[in-house]
């Protein structure tokens, strides 16, 4: 069971009374530390039960916690700790905890570009210097996709920073077909990853307009002060629900997109859907027919291109035709080699 942040406070309280060996500590006592500690940190007004403090204590003592306090009672009155030297905060921590916390790690570090995945390693680094030395063991057993040569990711600290703050930007921006990088004053809205690339939906100061800005091709970010924040007027945490990929623009339309499957690759389509949207329309020993609600953009026509002779576009027709074009043009490239 979980253990809630007024009960940590409550034993963090208790312990620092025990070590003081100085004084000694009646129940009423730890009644009144705790109650004092409740209101400053917390404002607390009610103060804490005689019943709390004892509960507080057993847990203390038991492997609950993993604490094992040795919490005594001399006098059948004053409560003191055992081993002079003792503190929860010196408890060690269990074998299955460090565990948890190691491959916990070994997770977030496959994600490059949060300073904060850094400083978690590190203070597992600690952890497992102090308490468990004698283990050798590295193995990882979930690899996430990624790829280490992803360029830009040095730039999501500070634009999560501009996020969280509501700070406008002046970005240096140079664009696969610019040959020079110009400079933009935007309004970020949202970082968006999408297949190892890392986005950011913002506003254009200039053009007054939304748009999609990679970070692989930023050059220079900064904070400025030349234009005011502006709230943006859409649901940013939904702007993409209604797409594959990040290709879209504001108020642009869904369309119903029907697709079918051959046999081979219909149970990769239940099981892993193309779109949230996704219905099954008919399914047979032949085929699957499934429909989508999304935004018709590029990376839609590349989901389906990856998917070669095994899928057909039924509707709409718009689509099907570029479809069929792409992929006689394809078939032209070996030709004539």
């Amino acid at each position: 069971m979980p253990v809630n942040k007024l009960a940590l406070l409550r034993y963090r309280i208790i312990d620092k009374c025990l070590q003081n060996r100085f004084r000694k500590w009646t129940l009423e006592n730890l009644i009144n530390e705790v109650s004092d500690a409740l209101y400053e940190y917390e404002g607390i007004k009610s103060g804490v039960s005689k019943r709390t403090i004892q509960s507080d204590i057993q847990t203390m003592r038991s492997d609950k916690l993993g604490y094992n306090a040795p919490i005594i009672v001399k006098d059948k009155k004053f409560y003191a700790y055992e081993d002079k030297e003792y503190s929860i905060t010196n408890a060690n921590i269990s074998k299955q905890d460090i565990e948890k916390l190691t491959e916990i790690i070994k997770l977030l570090n496959q994600f490059k570009g949060f300073n904060y995945f850094e400083d978690l390693s590190e203070m597992v680094g600690k952890l497992e210097d102090k308490i468990i030395k004698q283990r050798n063991s590295h193995e990882i057993y979930i690899d996430f996709e990624k790829n280490e040569l992803v360029k830009g990711l040095t730039w999501i600290d500070p634009l999560l920073d501009a996020l969280k703050g509501k700070q406008p930007l002046e970005i240096s921006y140079q664009s696969f077909k610019a040959k020079q990088p110009s400079r933009q004053y935007i309004i970020p809205y949202l970082l968006k990853e999408y297949r190892n690339r890392w986005f950011l939906l913002c506003r254009n100061n200039k053009r007054k307009e939304i748009m999609l800005l990679a970070l692989d091709r930023m050059v220079e970010i900064r904070n400025t002060d030349y234009i005011d924040y502006i709230e943006p007027e859409f649901d940013v945490v939904s702007f993409f629900d209604d797409v594959i990929g990040v290709t879209k623009s504001l108020h642009q339309p869904t369309t119903k997109v029907v697709l079918s499957f051959d046999k081979n690759n219909a149970p990769y389509v239940l099981t892993k859907p193309i779109h949230s949207s996704q219905q099954v329309l008919k399914q047979s020993d032949e085929a699957l027919i499934i429909s989508i609600n999304v935004v018709i953009n590029f990376e839609l026509e590349r989901e389906i291109l990856g998917y070669g002779e095994s899928v057909k576009v039924l509707s709409p027709r718009a689509l099907k035709s570029r479809i069929i074009n792409k992929f006689k043009m394809a078939l032209e490239q070996y030709q004539y080699n």
